[in-house]
């Protein structure tokens, strides 16, 4: 989620401006983007409201003509607004400034999907509620009894095989054993899904177990093709987050993910280069790529504390944890997205 950047106009304190700086105000304390236009609007032309940062409690509200912004600022900064339930807004003047690349974020923003079947992206599924609230506690307290690895900014269990983040594959040499037998309910419950139909075909052998603090996130990425086969199932637990999904127009636009993949971008690029698609993914619910979504469009978190979610602010939990189960591949992938796929290359 991208969010405009403005600024206080050069020059003298006071200097008015267009855009309309308002803290106290935005749906983390209970005000609606409509509910804000209803109230600024009636001072002349709304060209928009913006999110001004991640707070979800300030926001920028630019008019059509500098003399509305004059008017509303007089009439609404320090004072109780009976429309607002007698909130008292603080208002500044602000002017847009131009996002560069170094800043590495993204100007707009993205509608985020609650449901899968809204982002038209073939062979991607969501099923809410995989597991119960009383499963997710044991899942939890079994991995919180292992050893964690630290990494930059997360900590990572990994069974089966270990995934290097250096090379983004594995040494399928170097087999660390049977997954662990707590997941067994989970694996169990995915060799029912009506959507796998080769079910029996593929044994599931890798699980890496990630936990994200608020605030930290994975860079775009696409799981290498020639690491892992074609299905890749992500568990959600203890908290909810964002996933946008990206399809680079041109193949040799696509991003070099970091060695650690813990790298904070949004992105620097013209996003007209790649097509965007975000879902909001909640806790206990089970995320499967398969086809196009796993192999041609790349996924990643957003580095976000909060979420904005159809006008409603989602804070992260204190942890999310994510069960992602693999199978690795033993042999060159033969997928049909050749632009995309190192085996080809």
């Amino acid at each position: 989620m991208g969010f405009t950047r403005f600024g206080r106009p050069k020059g003298a304190q006071g200097q008015s401006s267009p855009n309309l700086y308002v803290a106290n105000c935005g749906p983390a304390v209970g005000l609606s983007y409509d509910t804000i236009v209803s109230v600024f609007g009636a001072f002349g032309e709304i060209k928009g409201v913006f999110a001004a940062d991640e707070s979800g409690a300030r926001v920028v509200v630019c008019f059509a003509e500098e003399g509305c912004a004059q008017n509303a600022f007089n009439a609404l900064n320090g004072r109780p607004c009976a429309e607002l339930g007698g909130r008292s807004l603080h208002i500044r003047y602000s002017v847009l400034q131009p996002t560069s690349q170094s800043q590495g974020r993204v100007n707009d923003s993205v509608p985020v999907s609650l449901l899968a079947s809204e982002l038209n992206i073939p062979g991607l599924y969501l099923m809410h509620d995989f597991v119960t609230a009383k499963e997710e506690e044991e899942f939890l307290a079994a991995v919180d009894e292992r050893p964690w690895k630290n990494l930059s900014k997360r900590r990572v269990q990994h069974y089966g095989y270990e995934f290097c983040y250096e090379t983004r594959n594995v040494d399928s040499r170097k087999n660390l054993g049977e997954l662990p037998a707590f997941v067994s309910p989970i694996l169990e419950r995915i060799a029912m899904l009506p959507m796998r139909e080769d079910a029996e075909a593929i044994v599931l052998d890798q699980l890496t177990v990630n936990e994200y603090p608020p605030g930290v996130g994975l860079s775009p990425h696409i799981d290498t093709h020639s690491a892992f086969e074609g299905l890749i199932f992500s568990l959600s637990l203890a908290g909810p987050c964002i996933m946008e999904f990206r399809r680079y127009l041109d193949a040799g636009l696509t991003p070099r993910a970091s060695s650690s993949s813990d790298i904070e971008i949004e992105s620097s690029e013209n996003n007209s280069n790649f097509l965007r698609r975000a879902i909001y993914l909640p806790p206990r619910s089970l995320l499967l790529l398969t086809g196009e979504a796993r192999y041609a469009w790349n996924h990643y978190i957003p580095h976000h504390k909060i979420d904005m979610v159809k006008d409603s602010v989602i804070r992260r939990a204190s942890r999310r944890v994510s069960f992602t189960f693999r199978k690795v591949r033993a042999s060159p992938c033969q997928c049909e997205f050749s632009q995309y796929c190192d085996s080809r290359r």
